[in-house]
């Protein structure tokens, strides 16, 4: 019964985290693939491009528009999407009062000579920035507040932006698009991820700044594949002692095969069962393996900072 405890342990830890991981909506998905995917130079992804190779990838580089537009500071920027929400109590969840509005200048990442087009039209949870909050009560969005919404509920604008003067890093699939240029959007059943944020910081982003939940989950991931190996550890010895020491006090009069008796009469048996220990340690192995690339996978690497 003690593996079987540690195994049933072990799979609630999982779906633990798998709760918690939920609870981060879409920018769990979103900052597993900044953490995972591998960056190729701009020129590489031209190539993939010329051989009608479809990967999903990471580039980083440059922003760079003909067709950049000013903020009231003056600021040259070539996106900027306004979201405007309200919820009933700080307990909800925040609900669109409206379609989110976007400003768009055509842009492409550079690098050195290289560039490609973005296909920003298609960002929708990938885009990962420092967003700006204006918060109020619903009251304050005067004939833009919802029917069904109480005047004292909470309302509030974000405004999210990219400059055509700052670096970023693209997550997408190269494509030559309809003018004949290569171009980088979503694909492969994965959404267009764009930042202009070091990962430590998009990781925040995207999780809220709740730190504590991040690393809640990381020691359920860490727990449950300790828990599964030691049950998995507690079965093999198990079956390699054969239920325990006191079976092996005396010799049977009769030849056996399981205990693997030479006598005449007998035939050889696997001593220790080889064929199982092996198994077990192959296991063990898939375990952390599997352990190891979780944390890898949620943290990037690195563990996450208040």
């Amino acid at each position: 019964m003690g593996p079987l405890l540690l195994a049933i342990t072990a799979i609630a830890a999982f779906a633990v985290a798998a709760a918690i991981l939920r609870s981060f909506g879409a920018g769990y998905r979103v900052g597993r693939l900044l953490a995972v995917v591998p960056q190729i130079p701009i020129a590489e992804a031209l190539r993939l491009v010329e051989a009608g190779e479809r990967r999903y990838v990471r580039i980083d580089g440059r922003i760079d528009s003909e067709a950049a537009f000013e903020d009231e500071h003056h600021r040259p920027l070539v996106l900027r999407r306004t979201r405007t929400e309200w919820r009933p109590t700080a307990r909800d969840r925040w609900r669109p009062v409206r379609e989110p509005s976007v400003e768009l200048g055509p842009f492409v990442i550079r690098e050195g000579l290289d560039e490609i087009e973005i296909e920003a039209e298609s960002l929708a949870e990938g885009l990962v920035v420092v967003p700006r909050v204006s918060t109020g009560r619903v009251a304050d969005l005067g004939d833009a507040a919802p029917a069904d919404a109480p005047p004292t509920g909470e309302a509030r604008i974000v405004v999210e932006q990219v400059s055509s003067v700052e670096h970023a890093t693209i997550l997408g699939v190269p494509v030559r698009g309809t003018a004949g240029r290569a171009r980088i959007g979503p694909g492969l059943g994965r959404p267009l991820i764009l930042t202009t944020l070091e990962k430590d910081e998009a990781m925040r982003v995207l999780t809220g700044g709740a730190a504590r939940r991040s690393r809640l989950a990381i020691a359920c991931l860490a727990g449950g594949a300790a828990l599964l190996a030691l049950a998995a550890i507690w079965w093999l010895l198990e079956s390699l002692l054969g239920g325990g020491v006191a079976a092996a006090l005396a010799a049977s009069p009769d030849p056996t095969i399981r205990s693997g008796d030479v006598r005449p009469g007998g035939t050889p048996g696997f001593v220790g069962e080889p064929l199982l220990a092996i198994l077990g340690v192959v296991g063990l192995g898939i375990l952390s393996l599997l352990g190891t690339l979780a944390w890898i996978r949620l943290t990037g690497g690195r563990r996450p900072r208040d």
